[in-house]
């Protein structure tokens, strides 16, 4: 069992009683739990606690934007850090806005990179949003694996931009500023009792601040135990590519990639 696999045993005997008992082996989900009387066992009671502690961990968790970008730049990706209007967890926790804009300083310091840099296709933005662990855990190895699909198929990607207490709008802010002609913003998920490293992905075509959510595709649930790295990198590249030879993004593309159709 994994040190963070918090299931429980379930005795030989007690799944003989109880029909539930075998599905536990397939998820994490809280199933067959039983009971003593009409309470719960305590067993089942600490282990809800525990996950339910991990969680709050995960969101009140620092992100480690020096560890990350040591890690991008290991692997020959270059990094860059920017920052939103929010200064602390709390305040990113009670001001959603605040966090879906950059602060006043990266604004004016992304105006003249984009006439550095220029006009690439796809500017990638990593942050902590609610569990700083699933970033660290995972966005390197899913970035890792769409550049090499992107960059086989000719794409230019900006340099990795690291901000911490970001929302998912802010790619729209960001896109916007440097010209991209997509944007895709890595960052964790709200935790669930069972998974605090859980990263998803949104990607935009012409971000621009008028977007809204329907702009928008997701891809979720990021990690080993759900959807690995490689294949989610797989599942985005193939999303923007097809965005890209549409021109649409959000509720206009949808994902038929196993039938090889996408229609816009």
């Amino acid at each position: 069992m994994e040190a963070n696999d918090v299931r429980l045993v379930v005795p030989a005997a007690e799944a003989g009683r109880d029909p539930w008992v075998g599905l536990r082996r397939y998820t994490a989900a809280r199933i067959a739990l039983g009971r003593t009387g009409g309470s719960q066992r305590t067993g089942s009671v600490l282990d809800f606690r525990l996950s339910h502690a991990r969680a709050r961990d995960a969101v009140m968790a620092a992100f480690d934007t020096e560890g990350i970008a040591g890690r991008f730049e290991a692997v020959g990706l270059a990094t860059h850090r920017i920052a939103t209007a929010v200064a602390d967890k709390k305040t990113y926790l009670v001001r959603p806005d605040l966090g879906r804009r950059l602060h006043d300083a990266s604004r004016a310091q992304l105006a003249p990179f984009a006439q550095t840099w220029g006009q690439r296709d796809l500017v990638i933005i990593v942050s902590d949003g609610l569990a700083a662990q699933a970033a660290e855990r995972h966005a390197v190895e899913t970035v890792v694996f769409l550049a090499e699909h992107l960059t086989a198929a000719g794409w230019t990607l900006y340099p990795i931009l690291l901000a911490p207490f970001g929302r998912v709008k802010l790619q729209d802010e960001v896109g916007e500023l440097l010209g991209a002609r997509h944007a895709l913003m890595l960052l964790g998920e709200r935790p669930g009792l069972g998974t605090p490293d859980s990263l998803g992905a949104y990607l935009t075509h012409h971000p621009r601040a008028s977007c809204t959510d329907a702009d928008r595709n997701c891809v979720s649930n990021i990690r080993p135990e759900g959807l690995p790295p490689a294949l989610a990198a797989r599942k985005l590249a193939h999303l923007l590519m097809e965005s890209a030879r549409l021109g649409v993004s959000g509720v206009a593309l949808k994902d038929t990639e196993a039938t090889g159709e996408i229609e816009g």
